[in-house]
């Protein structure tokens, strides 16, 4: 449990990849560029959050994919792919294949339920089984036996000239114990953890057993490992906004602290009737955002992290906070970057 004094293990960060609909090649550009630089700072993981149908990486897959052609030791996760718009053995086969490619360094993270907006979406999605789809963890499940070479077919063999496997080709060693769930309750934390998956626990869950968004944290990660097989030593990862202004410019300053203040009302109460609350984002000097994690009661539990970069910055903003998260924050937390040679 970090406190003063004990190292943060893991420093990653999470991004949305911005682009321009009108013209997205630059801001998928920017995208790889960030992981590239996160690499170079010392990062120990880059993760690509998921959107469909907005301006954001609807395929971070590819990305991944592209990322892993471009840097050589930097981890590369999805925080996290909505399962509702996949098929399980298809992902499986792009997981597997980016796995290969990338030297064993992806870190797939998943969530169900139903699409987001789904009557909007469904005729598109699934026009011939949209009332019949199975959105429930199942649909994970299917995913980790295809990821773990379970049979996925009743034939193995030759026919003509051809081979077939009756698993997932190619089969990735591995994987499936870098297989994330994305969890926002109690009940998803513990079913993660009775599948032996790893945790990521977000700014936004649900509030349960109380209204404090920390204490909520906590709990849902003491449900997880309760329910894992490796117990305390089972991982997790949190993922804060976490924006520090060590070197930002006081134009900089300025629009950030606008940002925050913006989506600060959001986190006065549980919204909506799933009870949803939202983590405040922290701002401020790296000494300052460290005391503030330090007495946050889910970051206690944790020696993971993937700070969430915010939404709608600029390129130059996003490499001022890497740049600072590396030298001054990570540091702050007992981290140490990650040497070009390991």
């Amino acid at each position: 449990m970090p406190q003063p004094g004990t190292p943060l293990a893991k420093l990653g960060f999470l991004t949305i990849g911005l682009f321009d609909g009108d013209d997205p090649g630059p801001g998928h550009r920017s995208t790889l560029e960030v992981i590239e630089l996160g690499e170079r700072l010392g990062f120990d993981s880059a993760w690509l959050r998921h959107r469909h149908l907005q301006y954001g990486i609807s395929s971070p897959v590819a990305v991944m994919a592209a990322a892993s052609q471009r840097t050589s030791r930097i981890e590369l996760g999805t925080a996290v792919t909505p399962l509702g718009w996949e098929n399980p053995l298809r992902l499986a086969e792009d997981l597997a294949t980016v796995d290969i490619l990338s030297g064993g360094r992806i870190n797939p993270g998943v969530s169900v339920g139903p699409p987001r907006d789904y009557d909007d979406v469904k005729q598109a999605l699934y026009p011939d089984a949209s009332d019949r789809e199975d959105f429930s963890y199942q649909r994970v499940a299917r995913l980790l036996s295809h990821i773990a070479g379970e049979p996925a077919a009743s034939f193995k063999g030759t026919v003509g000239f051809e081979e077939y496997s009756n698993q997932v080709q190619p089969h990735s060693p591995g994987l499936r114990q870098r297989m994330w769930y994305g969890g926002a309750s109690l009940s998803s934390a513990r079913w993660a953890g009775e599948h032996a998956m790893n945790f990521l626990t977000s700014s936004v869950i649900r509030a349960e057993e109380t209204e404090d968004f920390a204490e909520a944290q906590r709990l849902n990660i003491a449900a997880f490992r309760a329910a894992h097989p490796d117990g305390d030593a089972a991982r997790v990862c949190q993922g804060l906004v976490v924006i520090p202004t060590d070197s930002a410019t006081a134009e900089q300053q300025a629009r950030y602290a606008a940002y925050v203040a913006a989506r600060t009302p959001r986190t006065a109460a549980p919204i909506g009737p799933q009870r949803m609350m939202f983590a405040r984002d922290l701002l401020g000097s790296s000494s300052e955002i460290a005391e503030m994690l330090y007495g946050h009661a889910g970051f206690r539990e944790v020696t993971e992290v993937a700070f969430a970069l915010p939404f709608t910055f600029e390129h130059a903003d996003y490499v001022q906070i890497l740049t600072d998260m590396a030298g001054k924050l990570g540091p702050a937390l007992g981290w140490t970057p990650v040497s070009p040679g390991r």
